[in-house]
């Protein structure tokens, strides 16, 4: 799991007493889990000593057991659990992480711990990366859903990323499987100016960056992910906050643009509306809406109003891009409206259908 000298360089700047065992299976299921840490990973012993989980298969799992006088803080699991990373891997111990990487860790970790305080602290001066942060830049969350064994090593991670910006970026690991990603203006300014004549606004030069990276990552890294954006800004003043959008963005993105991958706050606003109902609110007016018809969500009708909603709901360029003769298209709404009683070329209608569609995707039914 670890080379004997990476093993006494961690007990040296822990000052605690490190070992080495192979658990059976099920012995790591049967210890106590450590409140507010990943279960899959650290695990509590008798005595306040604690289990960080290594290499693992179905014969055994090798721990490293820690026991310390004091108790391990928050950030110092965070960084243990993600040097040990590699090693899920079956690799060779990770090389001692270097300076940037450090930072990386004490930054993401931090970020953790602000997102669960009432209110943030100012950024201390020591984790702004050597003054980095105080530059304008674009903010990425980056959220893959591979949940096995293997951690991605941070110094592969970052150089994919870097090959793809062609830029210095700045990647903090925020918990397994998520980071957040901080890249220079610059492609945003590139892009702005690749798109020739026709104007680009600055919402569909970030979904371009965003729908290019999920590309590369879903095709060169470890399997699908998700993305959320937001416009630039000055880490230093707003990173906390702006983390905390990103992660709302992408809860957001997963219940309701079912199928999407890459995720806007600004493309939310009515779904983060309609989350803040309470649950049974929205049961109740999904069962009323469907009372009198459920061809709402029959698969060609809601095919076609999802389509018909995302081009601003245009008859002709919808039927055009459903492959549809324009009357074929009225034909469809027109049975809607006399299935259901709402005619989406009203606009108080359309509304209502696009909350009842909203609503039925995140409503269990039954």
């Amino acid at each position: 799991m670890a080379s004997a000298d990476w093993l006494e360089e961690l007990r040296h700047i822990l000052d605690a007493d490190l070992q080495l065992r192979a658990y059976k299976p099920g012995q790591w299921q049967e210890l106590e889990t450590l409140a507010d840490e990943d279960p899959e990973l650290f695990r509590q012993l008798p005595g306040g000593a604690v289990a960080v989980q290594g290499t693992a298969d179905a014969q055994r799992a090798d721990v490293l057991e820690i026991r310390r006088a004091r108790p391990l803080g928050h950030t110092e699991l965070r960084l243990i659990g993600w040097m040990l990373g590699a090693m899920k891997a079956g690799k060779a111990a990770p090389a001692a992480p270097t300076g940037v990487e450090k930072q990386a860790a004490s930054l993401g970790a931090w970020i953790m711990e602000q997102l669960e305080r009432p209110q943030a602290e100012m950024l201390p001066e020591a984790l702004t990366m050597g003054g980095r942060l105080y530059a304008d830049m674009i903010p990425f969350l980056l959220i893959r859903e591979y949940h096995g064994l293997v951690d991605e090593p941070y110094a592969e991670l970052e150089k994919l990323l870097r090959s793809f910006f062609e830029e210095e970026i700045i990647l903090l690991p925020l918990q397994r499987n998520e980071w957040l990603i901080l890249s220079p203006t610059a492609p945003l300014s590139d892009s702005l100016l690749d798109s020739g004549e026709e104007e680009e606004s600055e919402e569909e030069s970030l979904r371009s960056i965003g729908l290019g990276l999920h590309d590369m990552l879903a095709s060169e890294w470890l399997g699908e992910c998700h993305i959320a954006i937001a416009f630039p800004i000055q880490p230093s003043k707003s990173i906390v906050e702006t983390t905390a959008l990103l992660r709302e963005t992408v809860q957001l993105g997963r219940r309701f643009q079912i199928g999407s991958s890459v995720h806007l706050p600004w493309e939310l606003h009515l779904e983060r509306l309609l989350s803040a109902i309470p649950e049974g609110d929205r049961a109740r007016f999904v069962e009323q809406a469907f009372s009198r018809s459920d061809y709402y969500v029959e698969p060609e009708i809601m095919t076609t109003l999802e389509t018909f909603f995302s081009l601003d709901c245009n008859v002709s360029e919808t039927a055009k891009k459903l492959y549809i003769h324009r009357n074929t298209l009225l034909y469809r709404l027109d049975k809607l409206k006399q299935e259901t009683g709402l005619d989406v070329r009203l606009f108080r209608d359309a509304v209502m259908v696009k909350v009842i569609l909203l609503l039925y995707k995140v409503t269990k039914r039954p």
